[in-house]
């Protein structure tokens, strides 16, 4: 998945044609921190003068995006729109407005621009909305057709799992090690676990949160 959206953005920041991407998946795995590590690392490497630039928009800003996109194609940088949780509720009509900037041509998405989204969701609508639209539509294909659609604005879908058991303690090794935090093995994986179960999760978010938490416990400060 990194690999996938590390070269991306890399064509997208050399002016060739990329893809809008929605990261999509199980909360706290790391989506969203992704998407700022690709955008660090691709800049590390760019040059200094012209830096590929990431602009985060809120939810509640969506509607503004025509206005933001014709400010942004006069500029001479090239930019990364982000939206981190980006989901659409019951009588919510601004996906309209994404729907149509996300498109290509002279009223859309102009050329230095790419739109990057983090949901919960693959289909940004809920479930049950889409279902009801269908029930009682009069031609349930087409009703259905403009919601769903939006997804594929998007031609990059990077799926992000809940991750196993293995790959949760696997996570947490990775921080202790890099962290240089000293505990028996035996007393890292039981604490490791009892802290998962109280959450409710395995994830990255919560490998992270424990890692916090066991620092403190042993008096260490984490590495920037």
């Amino acid at each position: 998945v990194r690999d996938i959206l590390v070269d991306n953005t890399e064509r997208f920041a050399a002016g060739y044609p990329a893809n809008n991407v929605l990261l999509w998946g199980a909360r706290g795995m790391g989506k969203s921190s992704l998407v700022k590590a690709v955008h660090a690392e691709i800049n590390a490497k760019a040059r200094s003068d012209l830096p590929l630039k990431l602009i985060e928009i809120h939810r509640e800003d969506i509607d503004t995006l025509p206005k933001l996109m014709g400010l942004l194609k006069a500029a001479p940088f090239r930019f990364i729109l982000f939206c981190d949780d980006l989901s659409f509720d019951h009588d919510d009509t601004s996906y309209k407005s994404l729907k149509a900037a996300l498109e290509g041509g002279v009223e859309g998405r102009p050329a230095n621009v790419i739109f990057y989204a983090t949901s919960n969701r693959r289909h940004l609508l809920p479930r049950d909305m889409i279902d009801n639209e269908r029930s009682t539509a009069i031609n349930p294909s087409e009703a259905v057709e403009e919601k769903v659609s939006l997804s594929d604005r998007f031609g990059l879908w990077l799926g992000f799992h809940k991750c196993s058991q293995d790959e949760y303690l696997d996570m947490i090794d990775g921080y202790v090690r890099h962290h240089g935090l000293t505990i028996d093995p035996d007393t890292l994986r039981a604490e490791a676990l009892e802290w998962a179960t109280t959450r409710g999760s395995r994830s990255g978010r919560v490998a992270w949160q424990f890692t916090q938490d066991l620092a403190g416990r042993l008096g260490k400060p984490l590495k920037d």
